[in-house]
Parts: C-alpha cells; sequence; structure tokens
C-alpha cells in the first residue's frame, strides 16, 4: 500500500457549533517552544539551552463570503465583551475524501474579522477572514 503525503488542498474545518465552515485557506496553526539561554558560573564558556514557554500561532481563515453571519457573531461578541472560546479541527483528507490527518485547535476565539475588500473593476470572489488566537494546536490523527 503506498503512502502518498496529502494534498495541501483538500481539508475541511469544524467550529464548535458552526457549521458553515468551509474555507478556501487555513494558515497560521504552528507550535514554538522559546529556548532560553542558562549558564552557571562554573561550567564551560558556552550557554545551554533550556525549553522556555510555548506558543501557539493565530489562525487565519478565509472563504467567500456567503449569507452565513456565523462567523461575524461570533467576532461582534467578542467586541461586546462576549467571548466564548471554541474547539476548531482542522482535518485534512486523501483523495477519496477520507480523513487522514487531524489538529485540534483548543480554546480559540476570534481577535479579527475583515469582511471583504471590493473593486468595481474586478470579478473575483469577495473573500471573508477571520483569525483566532487559541492556546494550544494538537495533532490527533
Amino acid at each position: 500500500m503506498r503512502n502518498d503525503p496529502l494534498r495541501n488542498f483538500r481539508f475541511r474545518l469544524e467550529i464548535g457549533g458552526i457549521s458553515e465552515a468551509h474555507f478556501s485557506d487555513c494558515t497560521g496553526f504552528d507550535i514554538q517552544t522559546d529556548a532560553i539561554d542558562y549558564r552557571e558560573g562554573d561550567e564551560p564558556t558556552h550557554v545551554r539551552k533550556l525549553p522556555g514557554l510555548n506558543k501557539f500561532g493565530n489562525v487565519t481563515l478565509k472563504r467567500g463570503i456567503t449569507a452565513s453571519m456565523d462567523l461575524y457573531k461570533w467576532h461582534k461578541d467578542v467586541v461586546a465583551g462576549k467571548i466564548h472560546r471554541e474547539t476548531v479541527a482542522i482535518v485534512v483528507l486523501d483523495e477519496e475524501g477520507k480523513d487522514k490527518a487531524r489538529f485540534q485547535i483548543t480554546d480559540a476565539w476570534p481577535i479579527k474579522y475583515h469582511p471583504m475588500d471590493l473593486n468595481a473593476k474586478g470579478n473575483d470572489v469577495a473573500i471573508e477572514t477571520l483569525e483566532l488566537v487559541n492556546e494550544g494546536v494538537e495533532r490527533t490523527a
């Protein structure tokens, strides 16, 4: 059985109670651990590297704008001081459409909403952008 790499254009998102989560672009779900330089006075003349804080990148989601107001309302709640965190799953699919890789984004909430850019001369799809902060990224499958 072949084990080909997965394609980056076959994915879906699951966002808490939001069912209309079809996106054309999903970026930024990275994990980083800071390194801390440490050296005691009686050690050799080089520093040791110790693990520091873990950081999780902001997830940026883009999709063609639709009549659905779910993502806008989620951000509007944040603006009003009612932050509700959601679990977001990014699921990568194989050629047959079966789930093959799953990334769990925990305690996510929107910090930026950009409805679209408009241009009367163009014919592009209007793209809605939502940026999420989070407190964890884990590959679960």
